[in-house]
């Protein structure tokens, strides 16, 4: 297929992880891909933020911002038009971004099906998290995007049942998980390689990969590590964000210093090699919507994972199978169950990688779904495809 896929990120982290693993895995199987986006983001460093695009929002005021936002969102509609008029492509896929109608608007302008992928029910969190000057503006225009698309592909149950809410039939609606590429995690460094890299053998290791705020809990780690219980315990975090400055003086205040490694922006093609060292890989928190890229690494790499016990979480794992899940007061009580059990962490460990493979949460199969969506379509649909789909069926 000749497939035109759109995205508005600014910013280089784990969002555009997802874009460029799914147009690889689109690529390896045959399909020609070509991407249209800002030209923000290609010359910065992994983990930077939008910078132009950041600044403008701290300067402007809300509402122009929020106008702006939608008046580039109509601008990149025709700009996409005009590329399928020049591509011809069989397929769009467009991921989601809040005032970004320009995957319907191009539909609508071209007759060519449209696949929009949506991450997050963008107005409620950004009304919750930064806060939004025309409220009722952005849920008007999510819900036009939303229902402009001949399918809607979203990351977890959780957030298909927002977008039904939004007037979406739910025969368009389709889960598709974040994925990995299995065969680029399984060339990492071994555990023992891994920890002598980091400093870190003999050690207990926590981890957590990300961008890291507040709200992850990170500091209530901290508190645990600071009752001595475990005095080989350390930390490692791999990622920048806004928390870690309050993170490194907490630190400091408990003395803690030599304990808490804070790695900074690790690397793409180095990330797995530091997940490897984890005898405890950390989701402390999470929205009730999303499918964390760092829970399926987790799982894909066969560590012992420490999650909240939410329901897109349990979509992906289960208790004391895959995943040692907690209740909000509960992360203290699972740090000490998981620190005091060697034998649990093994068997939760290969459990969730017999999970990872079970569901099939790869890339790979992210593109066999398209691939599936757009023969639903009226797309034709590529060679093997109805193979792949007897595999699949088979698997689950």
């Amino acid at each position: 297929m000749r497939i035109l896929y759109h995205h508005r990120l600014a910013s280089k982290d784990g969002q555009l992880v997802h874009v460029e693993e799914l147009v690889r895995a689109l690529e390896r199987r045959g399909h020609a891909v070509t991407v249209l986006a800002p030209p923000l983001y290609e010359d910065r460093p992994f983990g930077a933020e939008g910078g132009f695009v950041d600044r403008l929002k701290r300067t402007l005021p809300a509402a122009l911002y929020e106008l702006l936002e939608l008046g580039y969102g109509l601008l990149a509609g025709l700009r996409l038009a005009l590329a399928g008029r020049r591509l011809r492509p069989d397929l769009i896929y467009e991921r989601y971004s809040l005032h970004t109608p320009s995957g319907a608007l191009a539909r609508a302008l071209l007759g060519v099906p449209l696949l929009l992928e949506v991450n997050a029910p963008l107005a409620e969190e950004r009304a919750r998290f930064d806060g939004l000057a025309l409220p009722r503006l952005a849920r008007a225009v999510e819900r036009a995007i939303w229902r402009g698309a001949d399918r809607v592909l979203v990351v977890s149950a959780v957030l298909a049942a927002r977008v039904r809410a939004a007037g979406v039939a739910a025969e368009r609606i389709v889960v598709t998980p974040n994925g990995v590429d299995l065969g680029r995690l399984d060339v990492a460094p071994s555990e023992a390689e891994a920890r002598r890299a980091l400093g870190v053998e003999g050690r207990l290791v926590l981890g957590f990969v990300g961008f890291v705020k507040a709200w992850h809990g990170l500091a209530a780690v901290l508190d645990w590590l600071a009752r001595a219980r475990f005095p080989e315990a350390v930390l490692l975090v791999a990622g920048d964000g806004p928390a870690l400055p309050d993170l490194r003086r907490r630190a400091a205040a408990l003395g803690l210093e030599e304990r808490v490694r804070l790695l900074g922006i690790v690397p793409r093609e180095r990330i797995a090699a530091v997940i490897r060292a984890f005898d405890i890989a950390l989701q402390p928190a999470v929205v009730d919507y999303a499918s964390p890229l760092k829970l399926v690494e987790y799982m894909a790499l066969g560590r012992a994972i420490l999650a909240p016990d939410a329901a897109n979480i349990r979509e992906l794992v289960r208790h004391g199978e895959s995943a040692w899940l907690v209740g909000p007061d509960g992360l203290e009580a699972g740090l000490d169950r998981l620190a005091a059990d060697p034998a649990l962490r093994a068997r939760l460990g290969a459990g969730a990688r017999a999970a990872a493979e079970a569901l099939d949460l790869t890339w790979d199969a992210n593109a066999r779904r398209v691939e599936e969506l757009a023969a639903g379509l009226g797309v034709a649909a590529p060679l093997g495809v109805g193979a792949d789909r007897a595999r699949v069926r088979a698997a689950r």
